[in-house]
């Protein structure tokens, strides 16, 4: 298998070179060149196996011979040995034909763990047989930051830096990033946005001066193992209801569109999903997008959801490839007009994105009455980010069962918590003392020159 890129001038690369590179040198996004539908009887096979031999099933295609088999079980076996229920992703009944998919079993108690523990132990291996080492730039709106720097830790071959916007994320989001002691980790708080950091990102990336001199990397979302690791709890949940012999809904709280678009690979690969609903908050740029055909940015208002807290959507750029006959240059002609606030979506790319999708939003008070409600309901308390998915989910629930993504655990975000239903989320015990730790954090500006100088000095260039 090869992958290609979603603006149609880059080469194509193998799921190594893909995963190493992360962004496209044309700024595009690497997807594969082809998806094969799986049986329907392999699919019937999957009750009963762990989720890792599930993991091994639905990733070895995509993988090619980038690793050896008992190699990429190996690092499979590795990725999800930290997780602290033996389902990984266990489902839990809070309605009629609702239920939640609980995604915050990993070490940093968020769904970023599933994909970043696999993808720092996938680096770790190919880079010590390359002799190589990187530079991991990543942008985080919250909990893709804490888990990359979980995953990448005291490795050998690693430098990483994480960029999160300053006051916008919650203190536990905060305090994962700045308080491990590893001296390859960096936090650095941006004067700005999350959009701002992703977008000082892609700057780097597109200034290969600079990547090729520090062996740039990433592990945002915009790289395509972060997605694969995704695909997989979707087969997981679905086949624990019954699937392939009944179809499933997914209803996904969602900001730059990576864990839906995991989905809607899902899909492809032949999972009967009925429904996929895009659950937004109030910076509902995808929901808007999908009731206008306009892709049109706005400002960012802080929610108490802020790992949505984004009007760029990275992974949307990858279903617009499928919504536009795999058509590089539309794309990346969409994506030039988006640089000056927004896009219109053709008639025929837009009839392809209602065709898969469906979308909704919650405001603040129907997010924070929704916590409070499925606790005294069903005793269950929701992190914000889930209680988005769930207000949407109810308005899409019919006779297929539907499963709400639950992205992370509340004690993540224990002010919003506290406020909507008078619980206090108490942190499990391997993260105890992280009010304690002590932090180490640099305040950098909204600024590409400033960053690189910082990255370089940090890397002894």
């Amino acid at each position: 298998m090869r992958y290609v890129s979603t603006r149609g001038n880059a080469p194509k690369l193998s799921f190594e070179e893909a995963m190493l590179t992360g962004l496209a040198r044309d700024g595009g996004l690497y997807v594969p060149n082809v998806i094969s539908s799986r049986r329907p009887d392999e699919i019937e096979a999957l009750p009963g196996m762990s989720y890792e031999e599930v993991a091994y099933w639905v990733m070895r295609p995509f993988i090619g011979e980038s690793f050896a088999p008992d190699e990429l079980r190996a690092i499979i076996a590795r990725a999800y040995a930290q997780f602290d229920h033996a389902a990984r992703a266990p489902l839990v009944q809070i309605g009629a034909n609702h239920f939640l998919l609980e995604l915050f079993h990993g070490p940093t108690l968020a769904f970023k763990d599933f994909a970043m523990q696999l993808i720092g132990q996938l680096f770790q291996t190919a880079l010590a047989k390359r002799g190589e080492r990187v530079t991991i730039v990543g942008a985080t709106s919250g909990d893709t930051g804490s888990a990359a720097i979980e995953a990448f830790r005291g490795l050998d071959n690693v430098d990483v830096f994480i960029l999160y916007p300053h006051g916008r994320v919650s203190e536990v989001q905060r305090r994962q990033m700045t308080t491990p002691t590893e001296d390859n980790v960096h936090a650095l708080a941006i004067d700005g946005t999350f959009d701002d950091a992703q977008a000082r990102l892609k700057d780097m990336f597109n200034h290969f001066e600079f990547r090729d001199a520090v062996g740039l990397a990433g592990v945002n979302s915009i790289n395509w193992a972060r997605v694969l690791a995704q695909v997989v709890y979707y087969f997981t949940a679905a086949s624990s209801l019954g699937a392939p012999l009944r179809p499933v809904s997914f209803t996904v709280p969602t900001g730059n569109f990576g864990d839906i678009f995991a989905g809607y690979i899902a899909r492809q690969l032949g999972l009967p999903i009925e429904k996929l609903v895009i659950a937004t908050n109030q910076n509902d740029i995808l929901h808007r997008t999908m009731q206008t055909g306009a892709y049109i940015k706005a400002e960012v208002v802080p929610s108490i959801s802020p790992s949505m807290d984004i009007q760029v959507s990275s992974n949307f750029e990858r279903v617009l490839f499928d919504a536009y006959g795999r058509d590089g240059g539309a794309v990346a002609d969409q994506m030039a007009d988006l640089a000056t606030g927004g896009f219109t979506i053709s008639q025929g790319a837009v009839e392809y994105l209602r065709e898969h999708f469906v979308s909704g939003s919650a405001s603040e008070d129907e997010t924070k009455a929704t916590i409070k409600r499925i606790r005294e309901t069903t005793g269950e308390v929701l992190c914000p980010h889930t209680a988005v998915g769930v207000k949407v989910a109810e308005e899409h629930i019919g006779a297929t069962p539907m499963i709400t993504l639950a992205t992370a655990h509340p004690a993540k975000f224990p002010a919003a918590v506290k406020a909507a239903c008078g619980v206090d989320a108490p942190l499990p015990p391997h993260m105890a003392d992280l009010y304690d730790r002590e932090e180490r954090v640099t305040l950098v500006p909204n600024d590409l020159a400033a960053l690189e100088a910082l990255i370089r000095e940090r890397r002894g260039q």
